[in-house]
């Protein structure tokens, strides 16, 4: 009988632990060796000068599974050894624009400085390129099929040795803000959120061209359905849906005229109604990428993640005081 047992115990464990395929296809680190051409983007002292940091990290591009496709994304992982809180970068964009890349190309953001620099304060950074740009596979749909990217992302995430899957965080810009707004409505995984020049309300169509070479063309039936898509991409109509324990940072420039800052403002106060706790900054004469408020971004962002994954600072109280006499 003990023999017995045994057996069915093995052939099971066995069955189980071949079950648990992994999701990484792919981990290629990046020799900076191999790419001369830098130089010839910039200034060899300049840039020595400009990305000393990359000094502390390594950078690793992972292809891993998402929905059956390929999907191609970048890390950023701290030399030390040790374990590390995890960002996720949700770069913004569509298809190949803004798609993320070692160094800047046409039409493409380098990710050495969004990843690396955050990096280098003792997280591990990686963000993908959504399905339909960079080399990854399938189509892109605006914050459809496409969200479920980032979720197989966090999965991927648990096969890095180096971490910290208890810590981790999600940082998106414009369309990636968006990304992160659907992504806090479908996992329970992250503990600290931060976006920037982030749309709230799709159904204002203050660019028409927008919509035209993008929303119709990305979002699946858009004509047919087009309400409805463009709300299931627009956090002001499901805030309810927020999680309560996930601290929100939203900043903003209030000279942005791709994202106007109300998208935020709107959206503050949706969590103000159902009590999601968040922080809205908003930069006087700030552009889209916030490019004169560099430095105090960064610092902003670090700060946020600082308190809220590396040193897990309680939530703040959002529970309001009952009315006094």
């Amino acid at each position: 009988m003990k023999q017995l047992l045994l057996t069915v115990f093995l052939i099971l464990n066995f069955t189980s632990c071949e079950s648990q395929e992994s999701i990484i296809v792919s981990k290629i680190p990046i020799d900076w060796k191999d790419y001369p051409h830098v130089y010839t983007s910039y200034d060899a002292s300049k840039f020595i000068h400009e990305f000393s940091f990359l000094e502390t990290v390594d950078i690793y591009e992972i292809t891993y599974t998402s929905d059956s496709h390929n999907i191609q994304s970048f890390a950023a992982i701290p030399k030390k050894k040790g374990k590390y809180p995890v960002i996720i970068y949700n770069r913004g964009g569509n298809r190949n624009f803004a798609a993320l890349s070692l160094f800047r190309e046409p039409k493409r953001y380098p990710i050495v400085h969004h990843f690396s620099k955050l990096a280098s304060e003792g997280y591990i950074v990686i963000g993908c390129n959504y399905r339909g740009s960079g080399k990854s596979e399938g189509k892109d749909e605006f914050g459809g099929k496409d969200v479920n990217d980032l979720l197989n992302l966090i999965e991927a995430i648990k096969e890095i040795p180096e971490a910290d899957t208890s810590k981790i965080g999600m940082y998106g810009w414009s369309r990636g803000g968006m990304m992160t707004y659907l992504a806090l409505t479908k996992t329970n995984q992250i503990k600290a959120a931060v976006v920037g020049g982030a749309p709230s309300d799709n159904t204002i169509i203050d660019r028409p061209e927008l919509e035209k070479r993008v929303f119709a063309e990305l979002i699946p039936n858009y004509w047919e359905h087009k309400e409805t898509e463009l709300k299931k991409r627009s956090a002001v109509f499901w805030a309810d849906q927020f999680p309560k324990d996930v601290p929100i940072l939203m900043l903003h420039g209030n000279n942005d005229w791709r994202v106007k800052s109300t998208h935020s403002l709107r959206l503050a106060l949706e969590f103000e109604k159902h009590r999601v706790p968040y922080r809205l900054k908003i930069f006087e004469g700030g552009d889209h990428g916030l490019s004169s408020f560099r430095d105090e971004v960064h610092q902003d962002v670090v700060s946020w993640f600082n308190r809220f994954l590396k040193q897990k600072e309680n939530l703040p109280n959002m529970k309001l005081p009952e009315p006094k006499d």
